[in-house]
């Protein structure tokens, strides 16, 4: 027990000498640190993009509604159900029911083309057909400027996403989409979900516009997110459809997988080959501040020190200035990123998806446990160095 007590004070007595003279070393250390502090900056905006669309693709994914697609598709643009199919999923066990009948939409999904705001260039914007219920079901809908669409009438409302991000939608002005002409009678939002990116209309009045006789989707509001598994058994047991059944949740998340994970791929590779760059710094910070202090190491060798002490201080030091930089680097990056508003192109759906980055707890942890792995790998070998060093031709060091 002494020897153990002796070894972490020693431990102690030269990682603290040597954080002591970091000062007298300031401008390597600090060039490590912003090195390091870069690559956590550059990985947590990068990936706060991916958290970011995530969040907006799975936000609206309550577990008590259930969308149901053709059996085989993997999206809306690929699904298709006649009004029989539709009619039926209404009359299914398990779906929620209020004053004016089951609460079922039915929904049809279009791309339209619209000019950005900012560039005027055209890019795709989905418009959802939806009935009555859609609103309700979904739950987290709310209007904040004009009023919802009338049943029947060529009126649209578009999300706050889509209307900060494209021409033409503000409230009271018209659109020519298609054969057809829309006013835009409200904005809604919806949670910081998908829907904020979708422009509504009334399906009924979506379909004969473009020449549509069924719907692609319908969205079911459950009596309970038990009640799901006897919604999906009765639906695809039914001989008179062909259906794939999904929680709202798992679907959103489906639909997100694709274009996180290639972002999650490109963030890690840039944060890669940019954390060489700053290993590189580190490793010559720490060989610098070792060849600095060859008589000190040497003399306190001489002391008794042992190896094993001389190499953790070092280790020390090289953690502490990483993480020095990571914590500025997740700090900026927080401050400049979170909650920063883009829109991207969702590979699913071939259309432009609203969303704010995401910088998270989880990803700030992830960002410093880099800089700590630089830190380490940075200080290892310079501590190795530090611990071979023959006594007497340190002490004969000037």
């Amino acid at each position: 027990m002494t020897g153990i007590l002796h070894w972490i004070n020693q431990v102690a007595s030269v990682a603290y000498f040597n954080l002591c003279t970091i000062p007298a070393r300031i401008g390597a250390a600090m060039t490590a640190g912003v090195g390091i502090a870069g690559v956590v900056a550059v990985l947590v905006g990068v990936l706060a993009i991916s958290a970011g669309f995530r969040r907006t693709m799975t936000i609206a994914g309550v577990p008590d509604v259930a969308v149901v697609l053709r059996a085989g598709a993997d999206s809306e643009m690929t699904s298709g159900l006649s009004r029989d199919e539709a009619r039926l999923l209404h009359d299914m066990p398990g779906v929620a029911r209020d004053a004016q009948g089951p609460l079922v939409s039915a929904e049809l999904f279009v791309v339209i083309d619209l000019p950005k705001r900012t560039t005027g260039t055209d890019a795709n914007v989905p418009m959802r057909g939806v009935e009555a219920p859609a609103f309700d079901l979904r739950g987290n809908v709310k209007m904040v400027s004009g009023r919802r669409f009338e049943s029947g009438k060529n009126e649209i409302i578009a999300g706050v996403g889509a209307a900060r991000e494209f021409a033409g939608l503000d409230v009271g002005q018209s659109l020519k989409i298609g054969q057809n002409t829309w006013k835009v009678v409200g904005i809604f939002s919806a949670g910081g979900g998908v829907a904020e990116s979708e422009i509504w209309t009334d399906a009924g009045v979506l379909q004969p516009a473009y020449q549509r006789d069924g719907y692609q989707s319908v969205y079911a509001k459950l009596v309970s997110p038990e009640s799901f598994q006897e919604f999906k058994d009765a639906a695809t047991s039914n001989p008179q459809l062909t259906a794939k059944v999904m929680r709202l949740s798992e679907f959103y998340a489906d639909q997100s997988t694709f274009l996180t994970e290639f972002i999650n791929t490109i963030g890690i590779g840039i944060a890669a080959l940019m954390a060489l760059g700053a290993l590189f710094g580190a490793l010559n910070t720490m060989y610098s501040a070792v060849a600095g202090r060859t008589r000190e190491i040497a003399t306190l060798r001489a002391l008794g020190f042992g190896a094993s002490p001389v190499v953790l201080s070092v280790l020390v030091e090289s953690v502490v200035v990483a993480l020095a930089g990571g914590l500025i680097g997740a700090l900026g990056a927080y401050l400049v990123f979170d909650g920063y508003r883009a829109a991207t192109f969702n590979f699913q759906t071939f259309t432009q998806v609203t969303f704010a980055f995401a910088v998270t707890p989880e990803l700030l942890g992830q960002a410093i446990l880099w800089a700590i792995g630089l830190g380490l790998i940075g200080g290892l070998f310079p501590a190795i160095r530090a611990a071979r060093l023959p006594i007497a031709s340190g002490l004969r060091e000037s």
